[in-house]
This record gives C-alpha cells, sequence and structure tokens, in this order.
C-alpha cells in the first residue's frame, strides 16, 4: 500500500479505558509521518468478546455501531492485534449473509495492526533518544497468528541503539489472557501467566513490550502482584517516548 494522506484510528476499548498514552502514541507516530489522523469520537468496542463467547446478534450490534465510524475509503490503524484480527479476520464471517456484509468486508480489507502500517507503509526510521535499557517483547498470539505481524515489532525495537532485547524462553507461547478465556478458565489462564511471567523475569529484562493491551494488562498485573520490579508498556508508546526523549 502506497502512503495514505489520511488514515482513521481505531483506539480499542482497553486503550480507551486504561491505556490512553498508548493510543496518543500510536497517532503521534503516524502524524510524525506527515499523515492526517482522524480519531472518530463515537468509536466502541469491535464486537470481539462477544463474538468469542457466542452472541452473534449482539457482536453485530456493536460491529455496526463500529461501522459507522469509518465511512470513507481510507485505511484503519489498530494498535491492537486482536482487535485487528476480529474486524480483519472474524467480521466477513459475523457479516456473511447480512445485508451490509460488502460493507463489513471494505472495512476488513482497509485493517492495519499498527506496527505492520509503520514498517510496510511508513517505513518509518527512528533515532533513539533515551537511556539504555533492557528489554523482553511479547508479541501476542492475534499479531503473530491472525494478522501475521509478529516480526515488525522486532524491527521496530532494532532500530534503537540503547535497547537490548533479551529473548525470552517461552516467548512465543500465550500469555493466558484471551479476553473472557481468563474468566472462564482462570485457573489455566492464572498458570499460563505464571510460565509467562517466570520466563520474562529470568531475562533480567526491566520492561515487557508487547503491541497487545490485553496481554501487557495480564502479564503486567500479575509481574506487580509479584513484586517483580518489571514495567510493561504498549510499543507505541516505548517507541514514542524513546524517539522523542528531549520533547
Amino acid at each position: 500500500m502506497q502512503k495514505p494522506d489520511t488514515v482513521y484510528f481505531f483506539g480499542t476499548c482497553l486503550i480507551d479505558l486504561l491505556y490512553p498514552n498508548a493510543g496518543l502514541a500510536g497517532m503521534q507516530l503516524i502524524r510524525s509521518a506527515g499523515v492526517k489522523v482522524i480519531f472518530p469520537e463515537n468509536q466502541t468496542c469491535c464486537g470481539q468478546p462477544a463474538f468469542n463467547s457466542g452472541y452473534r446478534e449482539e457482536a453485530l450490534q456493536v460491529a455496526r455501531q463500529l461501522m459507522t465510524c469509518f465511512p470513507g475509503n481510507i485505511p484503519i490503524i489498530v494498535p491492537s492485534g486482536s482487535c485487528g484480527g476480529m474486524i480483519k479476520q472474524h467480521w466477513p464471517e459475523l457479516f456473511k449473509d447480512q445485508s451490509d456484509y460488502d460493507e463489513a468486508c471494505s472495512i476488513a480489507e482497509r485493517t492495519y495492526e499498527l506496527t505492520q502500517f509503520l514498517v510496510e507503509t511508513l517505513d518509518i526510521q527512528l533515532t533513539d533518544l533515551g537511556q539504555p535499557v533492557k528489554i523482553a517483547i511479547h508479541t501476542s498470539c492475534a499479531a503473530r497468528r491472525e494478522m501475521g505481524v509478529a516480526e515488525h515489532i522486532e524491527s521496530l525495537i532494532g532500530q534503537l541503539s540503547q535497547v537490548e532485547t533479551l529473548e525470552q524462553e517461552r516467548k512465543p507461547e500465550c500469555c493466558g489472557f484471551g479476553g473472557t478465556f481468563a474468566l472462564k478458565q482462570a485457573d489455566l489462564s492464572g498458570a499460563m501467566v505464571t510460565d509467562k511471567t517466570k520466563a520474562i523475569r529470568a531475562t533480567g529484562a526491566s520492561k515487557v513490550i508487547s503491541q497487545d493491551c490485553g496481554c501487557l494488562m495480564n502479564i503486567g498485573g500479575a509481574l506487580d502482584k509479584q513484586k517483580a520490579g518489571i514495567e510493561s508498556q504498549h510499543i507505541a508508546e516505548f517507541l514514542w517516548e524513546r524517539s522523542h526523549a528531549t520533547d
């Protein structure tokens, strides 16, 4: 895709409620490349929680509300592999046999995960202005398997000369969040995040970076409970802080 003049930014529920700085940083990164960002104020959920729980009619209602936010034929950037995967991969299934199926497919085709857009379309170049730091990376299951963009978080961080990435033993494994899975299978989810945080702690990293806020909430919450002293941060906020440290 050629570099567009304007994009929509879908902030997601978790960014709206818990990680607003990640959303702001994502938009700032895009604007820094000379692209106008439209943030529709009436945007809500993509419908994934209801969809994954089997409530298809309710998921359609939520998705249709979000659909009205993106009327123009321009890209939609999502700072989440999970929400991006819902729209891109599952909206065509959700809207099958519906009168607005073609509109849903159009939105799915125009949806890009943030790191994918920064690398593939903007070819963004970063200069590291921060202090030396050692980090671990967690790539979400949806970013890895549904969106196929796992390598982009690596290439972006690889531009930062003062950042050392420490490999964790369980890097490609799920953190155990999975949205409603963490509630329905709490014991299994807890065991999974315990394995994940143990691997992260073993690296000696002071910070863990991901592109999905659900994973950050789960991993970061577990690390806080363990009093591990390891911060968790969204990739957008991390990149913006590192490359604009003097702003």
